[in-house]
């Protein structure tokens, strides 16, 4: 008698496969909820931010008349998506316990909060980038007395958006932590392919919306930092050098 697939009732990875279910289903309620959230509190985000930017001598417009619409969407999806990481990171370390050691489990628990920490780090991180290099801008055009007419919905999202990203990016100790520990990744794989990963840091901060080399560079700095002192830290403290 033929074995029954995986994906049916009778198949032994069916139980697995509801456990998956049922955590995405969690997680996806969160997210909903927590964008919900945003949406209607968008307007203390954008007072917020606009305050810590203090843009003297800026004209902030809005360029259509729905353009606020837009705006609410992108604070709550983001809202959400900074809400619903921490959360998934955990469910997924809840559906691998099973197959984890207890040395390797209590490690990876006891650095969870260090991915919340670098998650915030990174998008303040981010935030503040933005900041001075919009001052700098503007500063620059003010001394030229030039005129400024800031798209608020264009300004605000790119500014989220530079910030959500450098947010996740700075998670990527916490990634290559957990595959060393796994032993799905070596660390002389780390080791030898830096430079690949210096040029991914690269082509990353090129795609974020500041547009200007020198952003780009304060951006790219923090990332080779951590690359290393992950790097540096497993082989001092969780010997994954040694796997």
């Amino acid at each position: 008698m033929a074995n029954p697939p995986i994906y049916s009732k009778d198949g032994k990875f069916y139980p697995y496969l509801l456990e998956i279910r049922k955590r995405l289903l969690f997680v996806g309620s969160i997210f909903v909820i927590a964008t919900i959230i945003g949406f209607f509190l968008y307007q203390n985000l954008v007072i917020f931010f606009l305050s810590f930017f203090s843009l003297k001598g800026v004209n902030i417009v809005f360029t259509t008349p729905f353009q606020f619409i837009t705006l609410a969407i992108n604070c709550g999806l983001i809202v959400g998506v900074i809400a619903t990481i921490p959360i998934l990171i955990y469910q997924l370390l809840s559906f691998l316990k099973p197959a984890l050691q207890k040395r390797e489990y209590r490690i990876i628990i006891n650095i969870l909060p260090l991915s919340l920490v670098l998650m915030a780090a990174g998008f303040v991180y981010g935030v503040i980038v933005m900041k001075y290099m919009v001052q700098i801008f503007y500063q620059a055009s003010v001394s030229l007395r030039v005129g400024n007419v800031l798209d608020i919905e264009k300004f605000l999202s790119s500014v989220l958006l530079t910030g959500l990203l450098m947010g996740v990016a700075f998670l990527f100790p916490i990634v290559m932590t957990i595959l060393m520990l796994l032993k799905v990744i070596k660390h002389s794989f780390f080791d030898n392919n830096r430079l690949y990963a210096y040029l991914i840091f690269i082509v990353f901060v090129i795609l974020l919306p500041p547009p200007d080399l020198l952003s780009d560079l304060v951006l790219f700095v923090p990332l080779v930092i951590l690359f290393e002192l992950t790097l540096v830290l497993n082989r001092i403290f969780l010997k994954t050098h040694l796997f």
